[in-house]
């Protein structure tokens, strides 16, 4: 709607999780790599946290865009509300697997396990690694499924995992975690993710500008910083304000977004 009056190819604000938005900050960049590291050297688990709207969910995309399609089978998760049963059957259908019972009644936990099992030594013997990543996994509220994600990790040779699970959720994953020590011990890998400071929010919506195409300033250093100020450093937030700002100026004509027009977005949005 805005894009053409502000010299832009795309909107720059989505909330999408884009991997040609993702602002590679010192944070970013360090989880990612120990992300890699996980999948890549075969570590059996690893953990992202993060404030809420920090870009784990990005993040988890920008790590799939690494990955050579042709060397990993990627189931990716993101509906946590199911029961244990449930949560086996979607990773298997996230894998490949196609002639599943539709009923209830006809899954079992054992039966699925042995399902997931045998797609994964398929995997293995067709030169592929299996990775399974199960994003908000803060919303898990059943031991009973951290419990079966544990017996995901059983399934090893010797010297090696047959998969690697990912989850990636807010802080109280983390605690959660740590009161499950049969679980919490397999995690070889642990990242978090923080609120940005001032001058990596800058760069950030610089980056997500250029990117959409900016070939001129839009906003004011001033705005830039009203930004930061009313996001509290939150790319999630960031981008709200954001897009509200370009449409709001789209709207009012003006020639750039001032700190004065972010303070009322920022009044607008609330929250």
């Amino acid at each position: 709607m805005y894009e053409e009056y502000w010299g832009l190819k795309e909107k720059p604000f989505e909330n999408t999780p884009d991997p040609r938005f993702l602002y590679r900050s010192e944070q970013h960049e360090e989880a990612l790599m120990r992300l890699l590291y996980a999948v890549e050297e075969r570590k059996g688990a690893a953990m992202l946290t993060g404030v809420f709207g920090c870009g784990k969910t990005l993040l988890g995309y920008a790590l799939l865009d690494k990955l050579d399609k042709a060397k990993f089978r990627v189931a990716f998760l993101t509906n946590l509300q199911l029961e244990p049963v449930e949560l086996l059957r979607a990773i298997a259908y996230n894998l490949g697997v196609t002639d599943l019972p539709r009923k209830k009644t006809e899954v079992l936990a054992d039966f699925l396990l042995q399902v997931i099992k045998e797609t994964l030594i398929n995997n293995l013997n067709d030169g592929k690694d299996t990775v399974v990543i199960i994003d908000e996994a803060h919303g898990i509220e059943s031991r009973e499924i951290f419990e079966q994600l544990r017996l995901l990790l059983n399934f090893q040779l010797k010297d090696r995992f047959l998969l690697t699970l990912l989850l990636f959720g807010q802080p109280e994953l983390r605690t959660e975690v740590d009161n499950l020590k049969p679980l919490e011990q397999r995690i070889a890998i642990k990242c978090y993710l923080d609120r940005m400071g001032e001058e990596d929010s800058q760069n950030y919506i610089k980056h997500r500008l250029e990117v959409a195409g900016a070939e001129k300033e839009i906003f004011t250093e001033e705005a830039i910083k009203a930004i930061h100020e009313g996001s509290g450093g939150i790319p999630r937030r960031i981008n709200q304000i954001g897009d509200m700002s370009l449409l709001t100026g789209f709207g009012r004509k003006t020639e750039r977004i001032d700190e004065e027009l972010i303070q009322a977005v920022v009044k607008d949005i609330g929250g």
